[in-house]
């Protein structure tokens, strides 16, 4: 899980990973930020981080997908 202070500390094209999702190998799915974090004043509990998984998708990080996704990869090994 990706507590907001820990999404504030998220550089440029730092990498995240996917707590479930695998790929074929058995690495977790991994995704980059691809821009700078927005918080509010009047939601201090709210964030979005922009992020990008592959060539052509993107997605936002917010507080209510953050606990999918994880600063340190789970290796399922064979």
């Amino acid at each position: 899980m990706i507590t907001i202070a820990q999404a504030k500390k998220l550089g440029y094209r730092a990498e995240i990973y996917h707590t479930t999702l695998r790929d074929s190998k058995g690495h977790s799915v991994r995704a980059r930020v691809n821009g700078k974090i927005q918080l509010w004043k009047t939601r201090p509990t709210e964030f979005r981080l922009p992020m990008r998984h592959g060539l052509y998708d993107t997605f936002q990080l917010t507080q209510d997908n953050a606990n999918q996704w994880s600063l340190k990869p789970k290796h399922i090994g064979k």
